[in-house]
């Protein structure tokens, strides 16, 4: 029985990964930890088809250190008694990195079995979950890792390990592989950020695809016919796919559930988890603001939760959690404020820092003048004080105007009265 194309196709090096820009990209934190060959204990977080078991093998080859996976669904403790009684083998001579795969499923005593061998460094622990590791690992382990998370790849991202999958399939075919642009690009939108299913498509799309001649043609309808989902959305060189996102967004902006129920249910039906996440994270923060700031972890709550259970059931947070967007009072005085910061800075009116503002903890800052007339809003009354914190260009600069919504008034009023006082 031959293996899954997902498995065959696995990069074999960090370049050859796709996704996860924030981790492994150029001069990334998780990067250069594993260039430097010295690899602290990891929990890899995040959804299925990200990378998260490939990277864990690139780094055992990259650090020489002898590879042991188990899937804690069905591993035991006697089976990690056995990994132990390797480490003084000439197999596990540079090292032993065990792979636990989905460590929620190890119970507290199963978890804290590895705790004397990840303390003294004779194995070295990459766990991967797709639960909140700060809810299923237990302190004493989740204290001696690092946690990175991993998120859903993007349809742009995931297009190129489709294309080599289409090559590889030709090669050992023998055939030609006929498929446009926008054909790949609607097998990476359906897979919903996961590359492994993306892959999985991509090899059902070929087997049973029709031949022209020596060619085989894939089309949108054929990826429709296997994922059950209509591709004919997503058209990346049209305005489609823009187009729905774009709709979802100002449904939202404009409070209007119905709408914005309606363009969640499209992008779903297409399998774009990911970018209704994306933009109903975006609406939250950008539209509804500091209007109901509390909006902000309920939807990233929501999100999370999506991601955990998945399609079909995702959309039942994402439904909550897109009414409540739709349906919460507006503002976009935030966005507002940073936008004309960020526009000063980019047009060099920065300025410097007022000298009693300026870090003072270190010998001989006295001397350069710095801290000396800072002064503690907490020993005030009312824990405030006036005095300048801009830079002496902007002094009088107003970045943030208060909205005209509840909160925000609120907020208002007690500052005004505290600082009439």
């Amino acid at each position: 029985m031959s293996a899954p194309l997902a498995d065959i196709m696995r990069p074999q090096t960090i370049d050859d990964m796709v996704g996860q820009g924030h981790l492994i990209g150029k001069n990334m934190p998780l990067r250069r930890m594993i260039e430097s060959g010295e690899i602290t204990n990891l929990i890899f977080y995040g959804p299925s088809g990200t990378g998260k078991t490939t990277l864990a093998g690139i780094i055992a080859h990259l650090t020489d250190k002898a590879l042991y996976r188990l899937n804690c669904t069905n591993a035991s403790t006697s089976d990690i008694k056995e990994i132990v009684n390797s480490l003084d083998t000439l197999s596990a001579q540079g090292g032993v990195l065990l792979y636990l795969d989905e460590i929620q499923y190890f119970n507290k005593k199963q978890q804290q079995s590895l705790l004397e061998y990840i303390e003294n460094g004779r194995i070295t622990l990459v766990a991967s979950t797709t639960e909140n590791p700060y809810f299923y690992v237990y302190n004493a382990v989740l204290s001696r890792c690092n946690v990175f998370e991993f998120k859903p790849v993007s349809a742009e991202d995931i297009i190129p390990a489709v294309k080599r999958a289409f090559d590889h399939i030709a090669e050992q075919k023998n055939c030609k592989i006929d498929i446009d642009d926008n054909t790949l690009y609607a097998i990476s939108c359906v897979a919903g950020g996961d590359v492994r299913k993306a892959i999985n498509i991509a090899e059902a799309a070929a087997l049973c695809a029709e031949y022209e001649g020596d060619t085989k043609v894939i089309t949108k309808d054929t990826v429709s016919a296997i994922t059950g989902k209509s591709a004919m959305i997503y058209d990346r060189d049209g305005d489609s796919h823009y187009d729905i996102l774009s709709a979802f967004q100002k449904s939202l902006r404009g409070s209007d559930p119905n709408a914005a129920i309606h363009y969640l249910a499209r992008l779903l039906e297409a399998d774009d988890l990911a970018g209704a996440c994306r933009r109903l994270m975006v609406c939250a923060c950008e539209d509804v603001g500091l209007s109901f700031p509390q909006i902000i972890p309920i939807v990233k709550a929501a999100v999370d939760a999506a991601f955990q259970v998945g399609l079909p059931e995702a959309r039942i947070p994402l439904a909550d959690a897109v009414i409540l967007v739709a349906t919460a009072p507006k503002s976009n005085s935030g966005i507002n404020a940073i936008d004309a910061a960020i526009s000063d800075i980019r047009n060099g009116k920065s300025g410097d820092i007022p000298p009693h503002l300026k870090d003072a903890h270190y010998g001989g800052a006295a001397k350069l003048g710095r801290g000396l007339t800072y002064k503690y809003p907490h020993s005030y009354p009312d824990h405030y004080i006036p005095q300048q914190y801009l830079p002496d260009i902007l002094k009088d600069k107003i970045y943030y105007e208060y909205g005209d919504n509840k909160i925000e008034q609120a907020a208002k009023s007690y500052w005004d009265k505290i600082k009439q006082k």
